[in-house]
C-alpha cells in the first residue's frame, strides 16, 4: 500500500504564489477597461457638451440666415422687420439668373429661382442649382463659421424640394473648373437662403426629364439608369410643369416676338388694330364645324373668323385693320396641326387696282417677322433647337409666287395626279413643298389662283376665268399657314354664293347690307400663329405652340 507522499499532486492545484498573480493581472485589465470606457464616455460627454454649446451658439447667430418665408411677409406687408426674410432682403435688389457673368466676381447678389437640382454631398456642403426661366446657377452651400453658414442650414437646404421657389443671397465666384451642368459660367456661394414656396415631394413628371432630347433619350438606353421619356398627354395633363422647360419657354417667347412683329409691320403701314365679337348669329364660314350655344334665346355661335366684322369695318371706312384674337372650329380634325381654338392673325385691306397687292403685303410682312426672329431670338431658336433639332428656314427676300395651274402642273410632271378644279390634299401640299424646294432653294412661297369651287363664298372669282379666285394660301416647309383672297364686295352676288353654300342669308343680313351703302375692293388673309412658330421651328406637332390646346379631347387645363 502505497504511502500519501507517493501520491503525484494533480496537474490542476496551482501554488499559492502563481494563482494570486494571476487574479491580480486579470483585476488590473479589468480596471483599466474600466477606465478607458469611463474616458471615452467623459470625452462623448465633452463633445456632446459642445456640439450643444454650438448649436446653440449657431441657433442664436446663424439662424436668421435661412428658413421658410411667414405668411406675414407674403402678404407684401410695409414692415421692413416682419421676418428674417424681410430684413434680409430689404434695401436689395433680385438680379436674374441669367444675368450672372463673369465680370460680377466677389459681387453680393439676391437671386430667386426654383430648386432644379438639390444634390447634398455632405453634412457640411451641398450644392443646388437654381432655375429661372431656363437659365441655371450653381449654388454652393458650405459650412463656415466666417461666412455664418452653420450646419443647419447646410441641412435645411438638403430638405428644399425639386421647383420650391427659394430667394439666395450669396456671391458671385468662378469655379476652378468649367461647369457643363448649368447655363451661367459662375456660381454663388451661399450666404443666407430662404424658401418662399415649397412644392410637393413627389411631382407628376420631372422638369428635368421634360427637357431631354429625343437623341438624350436614346443615348440613355444604352446605360445603367436610362431616362424617362415624358409622352405628349403627360406633359398636357400637366402643363404648368411642361411649360418649364428652356424650350418650351423659349417657344412662347417666340410666339410673342411673331405677334410683336406683325403688329409692328402693319402699324407702320398705317393699319388699325381692331376686336371683333366672337358671338355670332350666324356662321363667318359656311358649313357645319361651328360651336352652337344659346343666346338668351336665340340659336347663335362662336366666330370661326373675325371675316365679316373685318370687312364690315374696311366699309366703315376704316381702310386697313388687323386683328389678334381666338379662333373656333368645330371640326373633328385629329391631326398634328389642327385646333379647335386657336390664335388667329387677321388682316384686310383696300384694294386699289388689283389683289397682288395683297400678295405683296404678304411678302413683306412675313419676311419682316421671320427676319425679326432670326435676328432677336438667336438665344431662343438654340433653347428649342437644343431639344428639337431643327435646319433653319430656308426663305427669299422676295417671295416665290405660284398659280394653282403651275403647282398643279410641278405635281403632274414628279407623277402626282391631282384635280386640277379640286384643292390639294396634306399630300399634295407636302410634295409640293419639297418640289418647290428643290427647284427654287424655299419652303416659303405664295400659291394663287385657286378653283372657285374651293374657297368660301365671300371670294371674288378670276375675271379671265370664272372656274377659278382671286384667291391664295401661303406655305411654309410644305404646310399651308396662310389663306387670302379678294372679297366679293357686291350685295347681290354675296346673296348669291351664301344660299350656294347653305348659309342662311336672314342670319347675315347685317353683314350683307353693309355693302349696299358703298363698299371699296378690298380683300385680306388669316393666318394661325400657333402654326407659323410650329412650322418655322420644325415641329411636329402643333400643341407644342399652343400655350393650353383646345382639340376635339381636350378641354383641360
Amino acid at each position: 500500500m502505497s504511502s500519501e507522499s507517493e501520491i503525484p499532486p494533480s496537474s490542476s492545484t496551482a501554488a499559492p504564489e502563481e494563482t494570486g498573480e494571476k487574479i491580480s493581472k486579470k483585476a488590473a485589465k479589468k480596471e483599466a477597461a474600466k477606465l478607458e470606457k469611463l474616458r471615452r464616455r467623459q470625452e462623448q460627454d465633452e463633445a456632446t457638451r459642445k456640439t450643444a454649446s454650438m448649436s446653440l451658439e449657431e441657433n442664436e447667430e446663424f439662424s436668421s440666415n435661412y428658413g421658410d418665408v411667414t405668411l406675414n411677409e407674403l402678404q407684401s406687408t410695409a414692415d421692413p422687420k416682419a421676418g428674417k426674410w424681410r430684413e434680409a432682403v430689404e434695401g436689395k435688389d433680385w438680379t436674374d439668373v441669367s444675368d450672372l457673368v463673369e465680370e460680377m466676381v466677389e459681387s453680393e447678389v439676391l437671386i430667386r429661382g426654383r430648386v432644379h437640382i438639390n444634390r447634398p454631398t455632405s453634412s457640411k456642403l451641398g450644392f443646388l442649382i437654381l432655375r429661372e426661366s431656363g437659365s441655371t446657377v450653381q449654388c454652393v452651400v458650405r459650412q463656415s463659421e466666417k461666412t455664418k453658414v452653420g450646419a443647419n442650414m447646410v441641412k435645411y437646404s438638403e430638405q428644399l424640394s425639386r421647383e420650391s421657389f427659394v430667394d439666395v443671397i450669396g456671391v458671385v465666384v468662378l469655379p476652378k473648373e468649367p461647369l457643363t451642368g448649368t447655363t451661367q459660367q459662375v456660381e454663388i456661394q451661399v450666404r443666407k437662403v430662404y424658401c418662399i414656396n415649397k412644392a410637393l415631394a413627389k411631382l407628376p413628371l420631372s422638369v428635368e426629364d421634360a427637357a431631354r432630347s429625343e437623341a438624350d433619350i436614346e443615348k440613355s438606353l444604352q446605360t445603367e439608369k436610362p431616362a424617362a421619356r415624358v409622352n405628349q398627354d403627360t406633359r398636357l395633363n400637366h402643363r404648368v410643369l411642361d411649360l418649364r422647360t428652356p424650350a418650351n419657354q423659349a417657344i412662347f417667347r417666340l410666339q410673342c416676338q411673331v405677334e410683336n412683329s406683325f403688329r409692328e409691320k402693319l402699324i407702320f403701314k398705317d393699319f388699325v388694330g381692331i376686336h371683333t365679337p366672337k358671338l355670332m348669329a350666324g356662321s363667318s364660314e359656311g358649313g357645319s364645324a361651328v360651336f352652337r350655344l344659346e343666346y338668351k334665346g336665340q340659336p347663335a355661335c362662336l366666330a370661326q373668323s373675325p371675316q365679316l366684322h373685318k370687312q364690315m369695318a374696311i366699309c366703315g371706312d376704316l381702310r386697313r385693320v388687323f386683328e389678334v384674337g381666338p379662333v373656333f372650329r368645330a371640326e373633328d380634325s385629329f391631326t398634328h396641326r389642327h385646333l379647335c381654338e386657336f390664335v388667329g392673325l387677321d388682316v384686310e385691306m383696300e384694294i386699289r387696282k388689283h389683289y397682288s397687292e395683297i400678295m405683296d403685303l404678304v411678302d413683306e410682312l412675313f419676311v419682316f417677322i421671320f427676319t425679326s426672329l432670326n435676328e432677336k431670338c438667336k438665344k431662343e431658336l438654340e433653347a428649342v433647337r437644343k431639344q428639337y433639332p431643327f435646319e433653319p428656314l430656308k426663305f427669299l427676300p422676295k417671295t416665290l409666287r405660284l398659280t394653282f395651274e403651275e403647282g398643279v402642273q410641278m405635281l403632274k410632271e414628279a407623277g402626282v395626279e391631282v384635280d386640277p378644279l379640286g384643292d390639294l390634299n396634306t399630300e399634295s401640299e407636302r410634295k409640293l413643298g419639297q418640289l418647290v424646294l428643290e427647284k427654287y432653294n424655299t419652303e416659303f412661297y405664295i400659291l394663287h389662283r385657286y378653283p372657285k369651287a374651293v374657297r368660301p363664298f365671300y371670294t371674288m372669282t378670276c375675271a379671265d376665268n370664272p372656274l377659278y379666285s382671286n384667291s391664295f394660301d401661303v406655305f411654309i416647309r410644305g404646310e399651308e399657314i396662310i389663306s387670302g383672297a379678294q372679297r366679293v364686295h357686291i350685295p347681290e352676288i354675296l346673296e348669291q354664293r351664301a344660299g350656294e353654300f347653305g348659309i342662311d342669308v336672314k342670319t347675315i343680313s347685317t353683314y350683307i347690307d353693309s355693302f349696299r351703302y358703298g363698299a371699296p375692293p378690298h380683300g385680306g388673309f388669316g393666318v394661325g400663329l400657333e402654326r407659323v412658330v410650329m412650322l418655322f421651328c420644325g415641329l411636329n406637332n402643333i400643341r407644342k405652340t399652343s400655350l393650353f390646346p383646345r382639340d376635339p379631347q381636350r378641354l383641360a387645363p
